[in-house]
């Protein structure tokens, strides 16, 4: 995630929220004959085209984040460039499809299936017989056994980021031929296939050594339609070459080159002609969509100021000073045509990516650790309107995310934001009054800079080194300094800016970058706002809202100012800090130094093993600190625990499924996190690159990846299916 995120895959996921036990839940939609999963909000968007309308060979230049400090996706370093190097280069298992629900993948399983439940469980793998490592070994049990026992977590010498699954699995051993393997399990395990995808070699899994340092710089032995064939940390780049080896359908491009490009500088790239593929933001898109449109007489850059008549009345050194502007604005038009027309050759693929953002609230301590503050905050949101300021300028769907376990079109989807409940002013005012915050109650004098923020946990909330200032101390209170021309200004704020943060490699706190927003001082309070204040106790009811202020944020920007407004309107003040990137999660979230934030989660297929450490109750350690693995709100229950346990034990998957949304049900109710919106994916992409692009909730077929034939036009639709040759 520059990004900021935090990733299931790329380390154990665990958590819960609060005392929603003692809440009525309704009825699940997944009670009903009707399959409330649904289907995705938006299908892949990756140009399909028919192998035999694809050049054979070609490079394809595609832009990342970063060249990943290790090739090894289970170790906690590992980020959004490491899963796509794997998925490009080693076995899985199993795949995401379209609507985000694993497949067997033929290139390496014939079938996987349980074949035994009692007294264990046993799943069988068939290996595809043609699946070789690139050094022509045959893959097969060894390697199976290698990778449990690195990630089981009995051996401390191995540095894992997660051991998820493999610790349930009590021995692998080879079946009736050396294309059988049997893992047989200590405890039921219903997410068995989201083991061994990716499969590491035993080469890389067989000692902590190799473990720990022989797949971070690169991969000697891999078994994909590619292999990595150099890692120049000095350009920052990654080549993958074609497997002469590989048994698949044989790659179409010769090679794919990953090379890192700053998201802003991303445009001028593709411009340049040194990119083919990469993730933007929205304003990059509008610039590509734009030229696709009918040519005006102007550019953007140009004005009065950048025509020749601009400086004809200035004399003497005005008129020099004018003709010298003059130039540059006409060379910076001129540049900025040329870009245009180059763009001319590219097209936005537009989707949703499997990851959704949310509004955390620390109930930690403060006034969000009363259940019916945290209550009464959610239903003073109009997700719908949140929702729509993001994604309806992008020409997505703005649909509100329904679960936060999974997207719509997952199996394990279904809305339970009815647990909690709509948008509802009145509501929110009586739970806020219930709680004891009233109107007009006597404040005391606000503390000063650096004490500790309502809700904030640990060390003092105020500025730290790590923060940066904006007049007198990096925040300011909603409605402080409102005037007429303030409203003016805040009024003509572009909402369809994204931002590149939030969220994009789902990695670490330390990956720096973070998906958030800083409301300017003087943004005006909404008309008709009444004067006094919720107080309670002597302390006016103001929540710390902390984001990051890194470029790119511009969308969150927007998305927390409204949060703000909607809040203040049922009489919740909120004080936005800004903060480094850096800083952000680190300091501040994985900390508790915060009672509002936003930031993204991804979802899987596989919710009871990835979902389970972002939701699970906080406990006690030893040393008397809080144990949260990355339950960032704090906020749990026993229930909730009880039923991930539940569903990761059995084996019925239609049971399982029923179980993960009875335990979404309850973390709708204890309002520790409300999600919002889908994340938008946005995708240039040179027009004859084909089946590449927007993936949504599908993985890649990196082999069926090319440029079309001179002459072939690709298919007619999202099916896939080829359109007739054209010229």
């Amino acid at each position: 995630m520059s990004q900021h995120g935090v990733g299931p895959r790329a380390v154990s996921r665990s958590v819960a929220f609060l005392t929603a036990g003692v809440l009525a839940v309704p009825a699940l939609a997944g009670c009903s004959s009707e399959d409330p999963a649904g289907k995705p909000l938006a299908a892949p968007d990756i140009q399909p085209a028919a192998r035999d309308r694809i050049t054979d060979g070609g490079t394809l230049r595609w832009a990342v984040d970063s060249v990943p400090d290790t090739l090894n996706t289970f170790q906690s370093d590992a980020d959004a460039t490491t899963t796509r190097v794997a998925q490009a280069v080693l076995p899985s298992m199993f795949r995401m499809n379209a609507e985000g629900r694993p497949e067997r993948n033929p290139d390496y399983l014939e079938s996987a299936e349980v074949v035994e439940t009692e007294p264990k469980q046993v799943v069988l793998y068939k290996l595809n017989q043609q699946a070789v490592w690139s050094d022509g070994r045959e893959i097969g049990a060894a390697d199976f056994a290698a990778q449990w026992r690195a990630l089981s977590g009995k051996d401390t010498a191995y540095w894992t980021a997660r051991n998820a699954g493999y610790d349930r699995i009590q021995k692998i051993e080879r079946g009736d031929n050396a294309l059988e393997v049997r893992v047989t399990f200590s405890r039921p395990y219903a997410d068995w296939r989201s083991l061994f995808s990716p499969l590491y070699p035993k080469d890389v899994m067989g000692t902590p050594d190799a473990f720990n340092d022989g797949a971070r710089k690169k991969l000697k032995v891999t078994a994909g339609p590619f292999t990595v064939k150099k890692v120049d940390r000095k350009d920052d780049e990654i080549t993958l070459a074609r497997n002469a080896r590989w048994w698949g359908q044989p790659a179409k491009l010769s090679e794919i080159v990953l090379r890192t490009v700053p998201r802003d500088k991303r445009a001028d790239e593709l411009a340049a002609g040194t990119l083919d593929l990469a993730e933007i933001d929205p304003t990059a898109a509008r610039r590509i969509t734009v030229t696709a449109q009918p040519r005006s007489s102007g550019s953007p850059l140009m004005g009065s100021s950048a025509s020749p008549s601009a400086a004809e009345g200035e004399k003497g050194s005005d008129e020099k000073t004018a003709s010298g502007k003059n130039k540059k604005l006409s060379k910076a038009a001129a540049r900025y045509a040329r870009q245009q027309q180059a763009l001319r050759g590219f097209e936005v693929r537009k989707s949703l990516e499997p990851a959704y953002t949310q509004l955390a609230l620390n109930g930690a301590e403060g006034p969000l650790a009363d259940e019916r503050v945290r209550r009464a905050v959610a239903r003073a949101l109009d997700r719908k309107e949140l929702v729509a300021t993001v994604l309806k300028p992008l020409g997505l769907p703005a649909v509100p995310v329904g679960s936060h376990l999974a997207l719509s079109g997952q199996a394990a989807y279904a809305d339970n934001s009815g647990a909690l409940g709509d948008q509802d002013t009145k509501e929110a005012q009586a739970l806020l009054a219930d709680a004891g915050w009233v109107r007009g109650g006597p404040v005391k004098e606000e503390k000063k800079k650096g004490e500790k923020a309502a809700g904030a946990e640990g060390k003092k909330a105020g500025k730290s080194s790590d923060e940066e200032s904006d007049g007198a101390d990096g925040t300011y209170i909603v409605g402080k300094g409102d005037s007429d021309e303030d409203n003016k200004a805040h009024r003509r704020h572009d909402p369809a800016g994204h931002p590149a943060q939030d969220g994009k490699q789902y990695k670490q706190p330390h990956q720096g970058g973070a998906p958030g927003a800083y409301a300017p001082e003087g943004t005006a309070a909404p008309a008709g706002r009444e004067a006094a204040p919720l107080a309670k106790n002597g302390k006016a009811l103001t929540l710390r809202f902390v984001l990051p202020s890194g470029p790119g944020s511009q969308t969150l920007r927007t998305v927390a100012d409204r949060i703000s407004r909607m809040l203040e309107h049922v009489g919740i003040g909120t004080e936005i800090s800004k903060v480094s990137d850096e800083s952000y999660f680190k300091d501040h979230i994985a900390s508790g130094q915060y009672d509002l934030a936003l930031y993204s989660w991804p979802t899987t297929a596989f919710p009871a093993t990835d979902a389970r450490p972002v939701y699970a109750k906080p406990v006690p350690a030893a040393d008397g600190s809080l144990n949260i693995e990355q339950n960032y709100t704090r906020v749990g229950t026993d229930q909730v625990d009880q039923l991930f346990d539940a569903a990761v034990a059995t084996l019925d998957e239609g049971e399982s499924r029923s179980l993960i949304r009875k335990a979404d049900s309850r973390i709708w109710a204890a309002a520790g996190s409300i999600p919002l919106y889908q994340r938008p994916q946005l995708i240039a992409a040179r027009k004859n690159l084909v089946n590449t692009g927007a993936f949504g909730l599908g993985t890649p077929v990196f082999e069926d990846m090319g440029f079309l034939k001179k002459g072939m036009k690709p298919a007619g639709g999202p099916s896939g299916t080829p359109s007739p040759s054209g010229d």
